[in-house]
């Protein structure tokens, strides 16, 4: 029997788009090539995201497409204890310090995406005396941040390789620096929440899309910190508009409701799909499992380049399938 357990993390901020639902149809069918598990986990930890109705909607959608899960759905909402305690964890290593510095960390609890420009922190608040931090405080709710090794310590260099786009090196003090684990309104970051997930539902394979790959090297560093596993991680492209912007819930890019409204059929979604990545032909209609049965890492390798949907999608969404 096989040993992979894959997962979906969908955020409920919104109707599925395409490109949410082509990272879940290849982590799906890499899952089921070899036999795996899915887990379903809501990452509703922002207040802003957490809706019932879109996340029944999701689990609706992914039904509907033919990508069941195996266990969950787990809500992040729910399972902030866990989250606690690896901050603990974390303290008790003299690994933390409160951040009064206000830069990212409205979004410290969603998923940071490579557009989103980040520079490494420059550790403003780490040296802050006791009693410098104590007199803030009476002014100022502080975040929490991790401490990551100086650029020369050989511990600050993370290594892995993914199996879409190979091998990846990243100096976590040069690309990020000292980074948010808990936000100053007591919500738990992103980058924290997914690794303590990902352990504690036995993921043992993360597919997701390229845009967060620069995630990967801070959450392997959260994992040594915690005693974790790492998973093996693949990245797969994104889908764009013709600017080269990534679809976006907030904007309703292409979303499942319209497709539904349209008369589009799940088969013709999930041929589509996969014919972006040589999975498929054009026009070509499949189910999730024909899809698993013809999954291949190498048709990923091959198709690693974004894309361009209005080029297929020019004008009329519905026109081309």
């Amino acid at each position: 029997m096989s040993s992979v357990i894959g997962r979906f993390a969908p955020s409920p901020s919104g109707r599925m788009h395409l490109g949410n639902v082509f990272s879940a149809l290849i982590a799906w069918s890499a899952a089921k090539s070899e036999g795996g598990k899915i887990v379903l986990r809501i990452e509703d930890l922002d207040p802003r995201a957490q809706n019932p109705h879109t996340a029944s909607l999701l689990m609706e959608d992914l039904q509907w497409l033919g990508l069941t899960w195996d266990a969950g759905p787990f809500f992040q909402s729910d399972r902030k204890e866990l989250y606690l305690d690896a901050l603990t964890k974390l303290k008790s290593k003299d690994l933390l310090y409160p951040c009064f510095c206000s830069r990212a960390d409205l979004h410290a609890a969603t998923a940071p995406h490579a557009s989103d420009q980040m520079h490494p922190y420059p550790g403003t608040c780490r040296n802050l005396s006791e009693e410098e931090r104590e007199k803030r405080l009476l002014h100022k709710a502080a975040a929490t941040r991790l401490k990551v090794p100086p650029s020369d310590n050989p511990a600050s260099f993370i290594t892995f390789t993914d199996l879409v786009y190979g091998a990846y090196r990243e100096n976590l003090a040069c690309t990020c620096g000292d980074f948010l684990v808990q936000r100053s309104d007591n919500v738990i970051a992103y980058q924290l929440a997914v690794t303590v997930d990902d352990a504690d539902m036995g993921v043992t394979q993360v597919i997701r899309g390229c845009d967060l790959l620069s995630s990967t090297a801070r959450q392997i560093y959260l994992q040594h910190l915690l005693g974790y596993e790492t998973p093996t991680y693949a990245h797969v492209p994104l889908l764009v508009d013709g600017s080269g912007r990534r679809l976006s819930k907030r904007d309703k890019d292409l979303d499942l409701g319209s497709f539904k409204a349209h008369g589009i059929s799940a088969e013709q979604l999930i041929g589509f799909l996969a014919s972006l990545v040589g999975l498929a032909e054009p026009q070509e209609e499949l189910s999730t499992s024909e899809v698993a049965r013809r999954f291949s890492w190498n048709a990923l390798r091959n198709h690693r380049e974004n894309v361009n949907i209005r080029n297929i999608f020019p004008l009329d969404p519905f026109s081309e399938l």
